[in-house]
C-alpha cells in the first residue's frame, strides 16, 4: 500500500485496516487512520522512538521495523498535535470563492460530503466544519468537537484542496471566544434578536418615535446625517435603481439599526480578539419573518461599510418560505426576480457573497441562484445530512428507526417552536401503519422530513432511567456499521446540492 503522495509502501499493520486516503508522510513522520476492533478509528503514527513527532501524540506504543508505531485515539490533544504537523488539517478562509457549508451533526459526514465535492469537481470551496451555538447546545457539542470530527473526517477523505470552518449563528462575544478558541476561520453573526419587526407596520409617527431611540452613539450618527445620506437621490446597483423616500429610510433605519450596533460590537470584538489570525465574517439577518427589502439591504450594507465592518457574505430574509427538509415554497420566478436585485447590490456595495440559509434541498431554486451571482454565493446546509443518516439505517436497522420516529413525533409540538415549517402531524404517516420495508418512505413524505429534521436535539439527547443517552449510542454505532452506505447516501444526496453551483464556481 502506498502513501498519499504515491511513495513505496509503507502501512502493512496487523490487527487493523488503513484508510488509505489518510495516509500522509512529513517531515520523517507517517500518519494514517485505521480501523481498529469494532470498527473504531485510530490515528496511527510512525516515527523514530522518541522523536519530536512521536512525542506530540499519546497512544499505546509499539515496535515496528526499525521505527516506533503509536496507536492513538481521535482525542482533542492527538487533533490538535496532528493540525500543528500537518497544514492542511488547518481551516482557512474561503473568500469569495462559491462555497458550500456542509454541516454535521453527528460528527461522522464529512468522508461522504467530500465525496459529493469530489464528484461535482470544479473550483467550488467546502466548509465541513459547521454548526450552529443553538445545534451545538441541543446535541450536547462543543466548538471543539466540531472541529476535530471533520477535521478526522478530512484526513479520513485525504481532502487538501483546503477548507472552511464555521462558527455559525453567533449572538455574544462568549460565542466568539469559544469558536477563536477551536480555531474557526468563518464566523457568522446573527443579530436576529435585534430586529425590530413592528417597523413594518408602526405608523409614521410611531417610526419618528422608534427612530429616536436608535443607539445612535453607537452607531456613530444622527438622524439627520442619516437621511442626508439616503434621500433626494437614488442608489445605483447596476441597472437597479435603489430609491429612498422617509417612510422606507425611516423603516429600514427602525429595522435594523439595533441589529447594525450589534453586528459592529461582535465584528470589533472579534477584529482585537483574533488579532494576527484569519478570519472572515457573515451577517445573517435570515430567522426573521419578513423579507428584506431591496432598500433594506442597502442600508445594511451602507451602514455597516460606513462603520468599518468587514464582511465576505450577507444572508438577507429573502420572499418566500425557506423551510427546514423541504424544497423551496413560493413563486420560483418572482423570487429569482427579487433575487437579482439583491444580488446586483452585493456587487455593487461589496462585492460580496449571498448566502442561502436554510439552503438544504431548495432544489428548485439552486440555478437561478448561481446564476444571477454568477458564482458569488455560499450555501448553507446541516439538517440534511441527519436525515440521510436516519436514511441509511431505514433498511437495515429498522426497529431503531421506527423507535426514532416514533420519539419524534412525541416531541414534535415542542420542538418545532422555533423553526419556520409547516408540517402536521396529522399528514404524516402514523408508525403503527408502516411495514418495516415502508420506513424509507418517511425521507420521502415532507411532513415526516420535517417531524425528524426539527426533533434531532430531542433524539440526540434524550436519556433513559440511568442516565444513557437512549438513542444517540445505538444511531452511531449503526451508522458506524454502515459506514460506508452512509457515505454513499451523503454523496448521492450533496451532488444534487452542489451541481449547480459548481458549474458557476468562482476560484
Amino acid at each position: 500500500m502506498e502513501d498519499a503522495d504515491g511513495e513505496r509502501p509503507t502501512l502493512a499493520l496487523n490487527g487493523v485496516t488503513v484508510l488509505p486516503a489518510s495516509l500522509t508522510r512529513l517531515e520523517g513522520a507517517q500518519y494514517a487512520l485505521v480501523m481498529a476492533g469494532a470498527g473504531e478509528r485510530r490515528l496511527a503514527v510512525i516515527a523514530p522512538p522518541g522523536s519530536a513527532p512521536f512525542n506530540d501524540f499519546q497512544g499505546t506504543a509499539s515496535e515496528y521495523q526499525d521505527r516506533s508505531l503509536l496507536l492513538c485515539p481521535l482525542s482533542e490533544r492527538n487533533a490538535a498535535a496532528l493540525r500543528r504537523r500537518v497544514g492542511w488539517l488547518r481551516p482557512t478562509p474561503l473568500g469569495q470563492r462559491t462555497s458550500a457549508g456542509l454541516g454535521d451533526r453527528l460528527g461522522l459526514a464529512t468522508p461522504g460530503h467530500l465525496q459529493a465535492m469530489r464528484a461535482v469537481g470544479g473550483s467550488l470551496a467546502a466548509m465541513p466544519a459547521q454548526q450552529s451555538i443553538r445545534e451545538m447546545e441541543r446535541t450536547e457539542r462543543t466548538p471543539q468537537d466540531v472541529m476535530d470530527d471533520a477535521m478526522w473526517g478530512i484526513l479520513e477523505a485525504g481532502w487538501r484542496a483546503g477548507f472552511g470552518a464555521d462558527a455559525d449563528h453567533l449572538k455574544t462575544t462568549a460565542d466568539i471566544d469559544r469558536c477563536l478558541a477551536a480555531g474557526y476561520t468563518f464566523y457568522t453573526f446573527d443579530p436576529g434578536h435585534y430586529v425590530d419587526a413592528t417597523a413594518e407596520r408602526a405608523t409614521p409617527a410611531q417610526l419618528r418615535t422608534l427612530l429616536g431611540e436608535l443607539p445612535w452613539p453607537h452607531l456613530e450618527d444622527a438622524p439627520a446625517t442619516l437621511a442626508a445620506r439616503y434621500l433626494d437621490r437614488p442608489i445605483w446597483c447596476e441597472s437597479h435603481a435603489i430609491r429612498f423616500d422617509e417612510a422606507a429610510l425611516l423603516r429600514a433605519a427602525v429595522k435594523y439599526g439595533h441589529a447594525i450596533a450589534h453586528v459592529v460590537a461582535l465584528s470589533r470584538h472579534l477584529a482585537t480578539a483574533a488579532a494576527g489570525r484569519p478570519w472572515e465574517v457573515e451577517i445573517s439577518v435570515d430567522e426573521t419573518d419578513l423579507p428584506t427589502t431591496p432598500a433594506e439591504h442597502v442600508y445594511i450594507a451602507t451602514e455597516l461599510r460606513r462603520l468599518g465592518v468587514r464582511w465576505v457574505s450577507l444572508a438577507p430574509r429573502y420572499i418566500g418560505q425557506f423551510e427546514k427538509a423541504v424544497d423551496y415554497v413560493g413563486d420560483v420566478d418572482a423570487f429569482e426576480a427579487d433575487f437579482a436585485v439583491h444580488a446586483a447590490i452585493a456587487r455593487s456595495l461589496g462585492p460580496y457573497k449571498l448566502s442561502l440559509h436554510s439552503g438544504s434541498d431548495k432544489f428548485s431554486i439552486y440555478e437561478a441562484c448561481t446564476r444571477q451571482t454568477q458564482g458569488l454565493v455560499h450555501l448553507k446546509t446541516a439538517g440534511t445530512s441527519y436525515l440521510e443518516a436516519l436514511r441509511t439505517i431505514a433498511g437495515p436497522e429498522p426497529a431503531l428507526l421506527r423507535a426514532i420516529y416514533r420519539f419524534a413525533r412525541e416531541r414534535f409540538e415542542a420542538d418545532k417552536a422555533t423553526y419556520h415549517i409547516s408540517a402536521r402531524l396529522d399528514r404524516a404517516p402514523e408508525p403503527a401503519t408502516l411495514a418495516d420495508r415502508d420506513l424509507p418512505r418517511l425521507l420521502e413524505q415532507d411532513d415526516a422530513r420535517q417531524i425528524l429534521h426539527v426533533t434531532f436535539g430531542s433524539v440526540l439527547t434524550v436519556r433513559d432511567e440511568n442516565g444513557t443517552r437512549r438513542y444517540y449510542g445505538p444511531l452511531m454505532q449503526a451508522l458506524r456499521r454502515h459506514g460506508s452506505a452512509y457515505a454513499a447516501n451523503l454523496r448521492a444526496h450533496f451532488v444534487r446540492h452542489l451541481a449547480p453551483f459548481a458549474a458557476y464556481a468562482r476560484g
